[in-house]
């Protein structure tokens, strides 16, 4: 995950481009490196609507930004952000998932603590202050509070006339959201059929709940996208969710791809466009089957 390993790689990243972790930030970190926020390939024409909502769970009120077409009804797709949270980066890919004709949830995996934006961009997660300010609101987080999230963002989904209830969910996660991607899936197996992780940390444990565990009690497909540099550090970990995919009968697609951990956020100092947008198409694949 987001460890000082990945710190230094991140550095290598920004210094092969001329640039400091300062200049970076000072850029708002806002994809600039490789021009992320130009129109995507699969851009569509299609009149996107956004709001930020309120949702009830059993801890409190969560935040979140609802993106979905203008007409009609669409699968559902929840997304959970890296560990910097809510912000333009998520928004953009929120809206251009929603174009590509799902009703998707991008929430604020900190409301406990606070309302979105938390930060502007990754690069504050990598400074003193930003750190200081966010390890607490992680450890308010919990596996246990993560499943509650899930079924109550489920619930409220299911409630707006602009889901088809006909489909299946999808769930989708980056960094610390890829475990939580699995563990939806896991929390709402009636109803969420596909879960994407995406460069995910934490996902092979020791621990009882751990997410490879949880697959045989889920009914989704799973893409499991991996950084070659996670990778690098826990190499048996895809194989054991591997052989747990398989144990328990779900599909799941498992790659190690061409890029360093981050590389599918589009504000990432190691952003890599052409293994993000692979990345993306993956998941397109995978959320058709909804």
């Amino acid at each position: 995950m987001c460890d000082d390993l990945t710190a230094i790689e991140e550095e290598a990243a920004l210094a092969a481009n001329g640039l400091s972790r300062r200049d970076f930030a000072a850029l708002g970190g806002a994809g600039l490196l490789a021009g992320a926020f130009a129109a995507p390939a699969d851009a569509k024409d299609v009149m996107v609507v956004q709001d930020t909502v309120s949702i009830p769970t059993p801890d409190g009120t969560a935040d979140a930004l609802f993106f979905r077409p203008a007409k009609g009804k669409h699968p559902a797709v929840i997304l959970w952000p890296d560990i910097a949270g809510v912000r333009e980066a998520y928004r953009q890919m929120g809206m251009r998932l929603a174009a590509n004709g799902y009703a998707v949830l991008v929430v604020n995996q900190y409301y406990r603590s606070a309302k979105a934006p938390i930060m502007n961009s990754i690069a504050e997660w990598r400074t003193p202050a930003g750190q200081e300010k966010l390890k607490p609101m992680i450890g308010a987080l919990s596996a246990d509070g993560i499943v509650r999230d899930a079924k109550a963002f489920v619930a409220w989904l299911d409630k707006r006339r602009e889901v088809n209830k006909r489909r299946g969910i999808g769930t989708s996660g980056y960094c610390m959201g890829g475990p939580f991607a699995v563990r939806t899936a896991w929390a709402v197996p009636n109803r969420v059929k596909a879960a994407a992780s995406f460069h995910g940390g934490g996902l092979v444990t020791d621990k009882a709940d751990s997410p490879h565990k949880l697959l045989a009690a889920s009914r989704a497909s799973y893409l499991i996208a991996i950084a070659r540099n996670d990778d690098a550090k826990a190499p048996a970990d895809k194989d054991t969710f591997r052989e747990a995919a398989k144990a328990a009968g779900r599909q799941a697609e498992i790659e190690v791809y061409n890029a360093d951990h981050g590389w599918c956020t589009l504000d990432a100092p190691v952003y890599d466009k052409a293994e993000a947008e692979r990345a993306w198409a993956r998941m397109l694949v995978l959320f058709g089957k909804l």
